[in-house]
């Protein structure tokens, strides 16, 4: 039975994750994911991308535990996680977090239940994080098992909230509700359907130049991570890119910008 199902509601393209009956990501739900994130992205009628749980009150409980069990196990005896048949591994955890953070194309997650360890960490490389209000754990509890957050959460954490904050959460295994997630800025908003409001912000972005949104994603996601004067120099090429494509000339020329800031 398949992991992930696709829908798509106009330009948006809905991934459901549901691992029944517990709602953890594992190595065959990853692969599936990724699949399905790589054809999203290659779609030219998909321009905006939501993630969301298939189960009543999860997203993402966490990583499969007994399959970490199984991958210490086999650190300790000295081997790596060798597929059982021959053959090209299935791309895993990282490279789906990595593939959702690349992709050039909006990437939001509707929090519909339980976030925790590798579910937040996969939450954490989208671009906008909606979390529903009867949301009961969000966070990386990791550290209450002996391990800690492998799979991005000790890199892309700090980036959303400071070092403090995630060093807090981190350290102290920490889980918050979806609310106390929206007050110290993990989450964007939190609503009562955040499917529902996932969509209504994707249509919204549907709306937009898909060059002008790419760029957008690729230089502030890259802003940290490089010396200022190198993010404006590819600031300004980029920008210079983009106003030569059709959508931003006809975008002007109609005076789109104008009617949209009336709206504010």
């Amino acid at each position: 039975m398949p992991l992930v199902s696709i829908q798509d509601r106009d330009a948006v393209r809905v991934i459901t994750y549901a691992n029944v009956p517990f709602g953890t990501m594992t190595a065959a739900g990853a692969a599936e994911m990724f699949d399905a994130v790589a054809a999203a992205r290659m779609a030219p009628s998909v321009r905006v991308i939501v993630i969301t749980g298939g189960l009543p009150g999860i997203f993402i409980r966490h990583y499969d535990v007994a399959e970490l069990s199984e991958a210490a196990d086999a650190i300790e005896r000295g081997a790596s996680r060798a597929p059982s048949s021959p053959g090209p591994r299935p791309p895993g955890f990282h490279a789906l977090t990595d593939a959702i953070a690349a992709v050039d194309k909006p990437v939001i997650a509707a929090i519909n239940g339980l976030c925790m360890g590798g579910g937040f960490e996969l939450s954490l490389a989208c671009d906008l994080r909606i979390a529903g209000s009867s949301v009961t754990a969000i966070g990386l509890p990791e550290t209450r098992i002996g391990i800690f957050p492998g799979g991005g959460g000790t890199q892309r954490l700090p980036r959303i909230v400071g070092e403090a904050r995630a060093l807090e959460m981190i350290l102290r295994g920490l889980t918050v509700t979806g609310q106390r997630a929206h007050e110290i800025g993990i989450v964007h908003e939190v609503v009562a359907d955040p499917l529902a409001r996932s969509l209504e912000i994707g249509a919204e972005l549907s709306g937009r130049s898909a060059e002008g949104l790419a760029f957008a994603k690729r230089l502030t996601r890259s802003a940290l991570d490089r010396p200022l004067a190198e993010g404006l120099a590819d600031e300004r090429k980029s920008f210079s890119t983009v106003m030569r494509t059709a959508s931003a000339r006809e975008g002007l020329r109609a005076g789109r910008p104008p009617a949209e800031i009336q709206k504010l």
